[in-house]
């Protein structure tokens, strides 16, 4: 708890301060917020953020925005995963600002990040390097880049916790809703109701994100081609995975691959 209230005093002790924090300094701490707005980027692995309604995964190369005061915890398993942190005075704005999302990483904005790669710490109204960051700040909404969709809805039913472990595990044999149901001494429609009133999502979906994002685990931490992936993750036509990754990812699975690796 000590590491956590140094972090909100640093984060939140010059409230009109931009701050640039470049260590892993928010990892595996308990649920917490900040009075400021977080721009949370990341490189070399996927980073995993909880809230209370959803767990978001953010692969490499992309970012997050953190609305001000908005409840999270940050998890991440890989070593060579490289985050930058830069957080900014709360201030009232268009909807981009106030919704938390999930963004690639635009040439403009990685060449941004190299021009201030050596910055750290607090900067304030009055000098170039504010100007600068809060012109990095206003770009993000300017793009229009199309929001990376990966949100698992979380729950705090148990029967689910187990019919999750068990999807999680089987995820490259044929999951039916049929067969699940069955196995967990259920009817159809019971385990069809089950998903939609507490993940408010359908089976069929949330086996598809989880397929998605043990794919995209496996492109960055092993040498599989994307027909062994494909495989790996229930997949037996390549074309139907592709498709399916692009859906939710708005990104091919090779384009991922190369991103993942840089």
């Amino acid at each position: 708890m000590e590491i956590l209230e140094q972090l909100r005093s640093s984060v939140d002790r010059n409230p009109d301060s931009i701050l640039v924090m470049r260590q892993q300094t928010e990892q595996r701490l308990p649920s917490h917020e900040h009075d400021k707005a977080q721009l949370l980027l990341v490189f070399g692995g996927i980073a995993y953020l909880q809230t209370a309604e959803k767990d978001y995964y953010i692969p490499s190369n992309h970012y997050i925005w953190i609305p001000e005061n908005y409840s999270h915890n940050l998890m991440f398993n890989t070593q060579d995963l490289f985050i930058i942190n830069i957080y900014f005075p709360g201030e009232r704005s268009d909807d981009f600002y106030a919704e938390l999302g999930i963004y690639p990483v635009s040439k403009l904005l990685s060449e941004m990040l190299s021009f201030s790669e050596k910055w750290q710490g607090d900067y304030y109204k009055g000098s170039w390097e504010f100007e600068f960051l809060m012109t990095l700040r206003n770009l993000l909404s300017k793009e229009n880049l199309k929001r990376f969709s990966i949100q698992l809805p979380t729950t705090d039913d148990k029967r689910l916790h187990s019919i999750e472990e068990h999807i999680r595990n089987k995820l490259n044999e044929s999951l039916t809703l049929d067969g699940v149901s069955k196995q967990f001494g259920m009817s159809v429609r019971s385990l069809t109701r089950l998903f939609q009133a507490k993940l408010r999502i359908t089976f069929i979906q949330y086996v598809k994100m989880l397929r998605v994002i043990r794919a995209m685990e496996l492109m960055k931490d092993t040498d599989l081609n994307m027909t062994e992936i494909a495989y790996e993750v229930g997949y037996s036509n390549i074309a139907a995975f592709s498709n399916n990754f692009q859906q939710l990812t708005n990104i091919r699975p090779s384009v991922f691959k190369v991103m993942s690796s840089k």
